[in-house]
């Protein structure tokens, strides 16, 4: 990638899903530094507040390392009722997410966070409401031995899971994992272009 195609800022996230999101409307960071913090909800913690945390601690710990600098970060959570589905470990654990999902109204909460080059935070947050269909028995057992699910909150809807949804309210980049028209113009307000 050329120097001058880079745009003046970091982002603090490993997630190949966000890069992409960024790369669709021109905005590649100069550099990527994923956060390293415990990502673990506190004791009676709800969905927003969990998740505007933790996007705020990311961008915090990467903005530390990298002062004056404009440091982007986001996180993304998949809420049913108010209990927070974090990354599965293995099949049986993703298994019960699918068959907690199936057939129900659910909600994706992507936080995004910018702290600029003189340390003003700015957030938004945006929740997206997913129908989903109910699940078969075989849907369900196809969609855990894709393997698609590995690594993500619960799951990928730009993959084999995007089959199963009846509607999306909100915005389907959010729900990727990065709010593009949010994040554009939070961007552009410190100047990033």
């Amino acid at each position: 990638m050329a120097t001058e195609d880079l745009k003046d800022f970091i982002l603090a996230s490993g997630s190949p899903q966000r890069r992409a999101l960024l790369r669709q409307i021109g905005f590649n960071p100069k550099k990527i530094e994923p956060a390293n913090i415990d990502e673990h909800a506190l004791a009676n913690e709800k969905p927003l507040p969990y998740i505007r945390r933790i996007a705020r601690a990311k961008a915090v710990a990467v903005a530390d390392l990298f002062p004056n600098e404009n440091i982007l970060s986001a996180d993304t959570i998949i809420v049913a009722g108010q209990r927070i589905i974090q990354k599965s470990p293995d099949e049986n654990a993703q298994t019960e997410v699918m068959k907690l999902l199936s057939g129900r109204t659910h909600r994706v909460i992507t936080s995004v966070c910018l702290i600029d080059k003189q340390g003003k935070i700015s957030q938004k947050t945006v929740t997206t409401k997913i129908v989903m269909k109910h699940l078969t028995q075989k849907e369900l057992s196809d969609y855990i031995s894709s393997g698609e699910w590995h690594g993500v909150a619960g799951y990928k809807i730009e993959g084999m899971l995007g089959g199963f949804v009846k509607k999306i309210i909100g915005s389907y980049t959010s729900v990727v994992g990065l709010p593009l028209y949010e994040t554009k113009n939070m961007l552009n307000g410190v100047g990033v272009y």
